[in-house]
């Protein structure tokens, strides 16, 4: 950062106020957690933020929560609570992905595998 403070960046909003002061989301997203917009053709709500207008235009291709706030320069809490919003108007939708501990062991994998290939 020069001393002219030129490199500081920081939103012109404060975070509280784009989710109307609430700090959790309703729903506990995961940052893996897949978002995808609906096909309603419910418009959004006159209060909608710009940043929940973004976030669903994002999500017009699956996003993950984390790469969507990524992409809006915004923290992945304040981005769940727009999502949790969105999801609640049926703007979006969501799904968790597998988590480490659910998903099958490798070494069953190469087993089915190989004796798939024996087949």
């Amino acid at each position: 950062m020069d001393d002219t403070g030129e490199d500081y960046r920081d939103h012109p909003v404060r975070s509280f106020v784009l989710t109307g002061g609430r700090a959790e989301a309703k729903r506990q997203f995961r940052i893996d957690t897949l978002l995808i917009a609906t096909d309603t053709d419910d418009p959004l709500p006159p209060a909608a933020t710009r940043q929940a207008r973004q976030l669903l235009e994002l999500c017009s291709r699956m996003q993950s929560l984390v790469e969507a706030a990524a992409l809006l320069g915004l923290p992945t809490s304040i981005v769940s609570v727009l999502a949790s919003d969105l999801v609640d108007s049926n703007h979006l939708s969501w799904r968790q992905a597998i988590p480490k501990a659910d998903a099958p062991d490798r070494d069953l994998l190469r087993e089915v595998l190989h004796g798939l290939q024996k087949i």
